[in-house]
Order: structure tokens, then sequence, then C-alpha cells
């Protein structure tokens, strides 16, 4: 055999394993740097799911490794969760974020579920009240009334009913503050809802002189409708009532008008009056004589 091919053979071959070695040890360095880049951190993590208004205590976290930059509102120190209730589902080995959980000092239970300002009313209902049990926490319901006007309107209108709240948000359905996805009915005696100190002294008041009735919404619908309200009087006869900003009341209602027919005049027959008839006259000439005699018809002289 040739040796210069058996030296070009020796020589390419050792190239090829420099080259491999090279390479191999350029990506080995490249898999410790992108490990040293994602520098493990420590967090406070769930040990259980955690429902809403749990105590969270000891037992319930725990530190664990978290790759990559820590998530916003998360914490390394346990003592900052312990103690604290959860306002919103946490999953196990899920970080607990701050926004999970109600401030310190608030406790668990609905009382750490009332944002700042907020307040909690219970209402009593029953089954047709409480739209047959369709009233669970994390639904949003209106609130009607209904009852007599104090001002003297009763005899005239009757009985009123009127919107007074919307879009209020469903806190508790009786001791279950827990948000039920699938929207079972629960049979309860009270609901609670979350609404404004205002709203709250209206509900108050409202509670004890009228009759409230509770209409379920959609959650994703939250426009405030305008209503007039409604009367009892009104009912018969399609009328609306005016509305609370001064605006004139309404016509009456009608579905279905019925069109208006043109009123057509009753034709007469029209005389048609003809030209009485021409007498038949002849001419006699009798040499340098001239005369004409008229003969009439038999109708004309009927009528002579």
């Amino acid at each position: 055999m040739n040796k210069r091919f058996i030296a070009v053979l020796v020589f390419a071959f050792i190239v090829a394993s420099g080259a491999s070695l090279l390479l191999y040890r350029l990506m080995s360095n490249r898999q410790q740097t992108a490990k040293a880049a994602q520098a493990t951190a420590r967090i406070v993590t769930a040990t259980r799911n955690l429902e809403i208004g749990t105590l969270i205590k000891e037992a319930d976290v725990k530190l664990g490794d978290w790759s990559g930059p820590m998530p916003v509102g998360s914490t390394n120190k346990t003592q900052d969760i312990i103690g604290r209730g959860v306002v919103s589902p946490v999953y196990e080995s899920e970080p607990i974020l701050e926004t999970r959980l109600a401030p310190k000092g608030a406790g668990g239970g609905l009382a750490a579920m009332i944002p700042t300002g907020m307040r909690a009313v219970a209402i009593r209902v029953n089954e047709v009240v409480g739209v047959a049990g369709f009233v669970v926490p994390g639904m949003r319901v209106d609130v009607l009334i209904s009852g007599s006007p104090p001002n003297g309107r009763a005899a005239e209108l009757g009985s009123l009913t009127k919107t007074l709240l919307q879009n209020i948000e469903v806190l508790s359905a009786g001791q279950d503050f827990k948000k039920d996805a699938e929207g079972k009915p629960v049979q309860v005696q009270v609901v609670n809802l979350l609404v404004t100190p205002e709203q709250a002294e209206m509900l108050s008041l409202a509670s004890s002189q009228t009759t409230l009735q509770l209409v379920l919404r959609n959650p994703l619908d939250r426009q405030v409708a305008k209503t007039p309200g409604a009367a009892l009087a009104h009912l018969f006869t399609g009328q609306k009532l005016a509305m609370t900003d001064g605006q004139a009341p309404a016509e009456p209602i009608h579905p279905h008008p019925r069109p208006v027919r043109p009123v057509q005049m009753e034709s007469r027959p029209v005389l048609r009056q003809e030209p009485p008839p021409q007498p038949f006259v002849m001419e006699i000439i009798q040499g340098n004589r001239r005369a004409e005699t008229k003969f009439t018809s038999a109708a004309e002289e009927k009528k002579q």
C-alpha cells in the first residue's frame, strides 16, 4: 500500500478526532452555562389544596425550589404566610401569591373575603326569592322590591315593583362561601350579598318595609339597565311609569298595532240625463206654399 496514502489517512483521522473532542467540550460547557443561568430560588408553596376561607397553618406551606425568576407576589418567608386567610383557591405545590391571601390580621372565613370598603348583607330567601336555589356563591343578581309607595300614589297605581340594585355579587349561600363552578342549585335560607355601605342601608330598609326578589343574571353581563318600574294599575292598560330622571311617561304599549283601513265612501249610481227626443218634422210643399208637420213619439205623448 502506498505510504503516502496511509499518511494522509492517519492525518485525517487525527484531525477528525480533535474536532470531535473540541465540539464535545464546547457542548458540555454550554450546558453547564445554561444550568448556571437557571438560578434556583426558594419560595413558599402549598403542601395541599387550600380552599377559600382557609386559615393557613404551618403544616400547609413549605419552601420549595423554583427555577427562573420568582413570580410576582411570591415570598420566601413562611412567617409572612402563616395565619392569613385564603381568598382565592391555591393548589398543591403552587406558589402562594399575595393576591390569593387576605390582608394580615383579617383572619379566615367569610370576613376575609370582603374587600376593603365593602360590606356583606344577609338576605332571607326562600325557594322563589332564591331563584330555585341557583343563587350560589360567585353569581350575580339584581334586587327587586315590591310594595306601596309612601307618596300617596298607591290609591292610583296600586303596588309598585322597582329594580333597587343591579349586578350584585353573591358572597355566600347559607354557610357555604365556596364558589361553585358548576352552578348547582342549593336550597338555603339566607344569602350574603357584597355591597357598598350605602347599598347596605338601602337593603336593610327594603327588607323590613317591602318584599324582596332576587333576579339571576349572567356573570359576564355588567350592564346596568334603566327601567321605570312596574305598577299594578298599568299591567292592565299597557302603560309605563315615568322614568326617575324626569322623562315623560311612555305612551300605551300596543304590541301588535292593527293597520288602519281607509274609509271607503258609499258609492251611489249617478243618473245620466239623456237629451229629450227630437220630434220628427215633415216638410210639405204644395205649389208655392211650404208647410211643416211635427210628429212626436208615444213616450213623449205620455209625458204630456
